[in-house]
């Protein structure tokens, strides 16, 4: 797990997705590195509780994320969740 402090984008409203647990709450949230225009930028998934917490845009956070990949049909993807999220004033 990678521990960063970036800045929100944007945040998708919540959607309930099925999983092999039940149902569980996902959202999706944009994250930019603190820099320029040109900053890396993260599309991280939120699952659970997680997924309920808003952040607004330019909010600066302190993010803990998993990077993993999958293989499907030949075709690599790759994926970053976020574990935890906290709001920095």
């Amino acid at each position: 797990m990678v521990t960063k402090v970036l800045k929100v984008v944007a945040q998708t409203e919540v959607i309930k997705v099925q999983t092999k647990d039940g149902e569980k709450a996902k959202c999706f949230i944009r994250l930019k590195e603190l820099g320029n225009d040109y900053s890396d930028e993260y599309q991280c998934s939120m699952l659970g509780g997680i997924a309920k917490s808003k952040f607004a845009h330019g909010q600066l956070v302190a993010v803990g994320l998993k990077f993993s990949t999958h293989e499907n049909n030949g075709v690599y993807y790759q994926d970053i969740m976020v574990n935890e999220i906290v709001q920095i004033n």
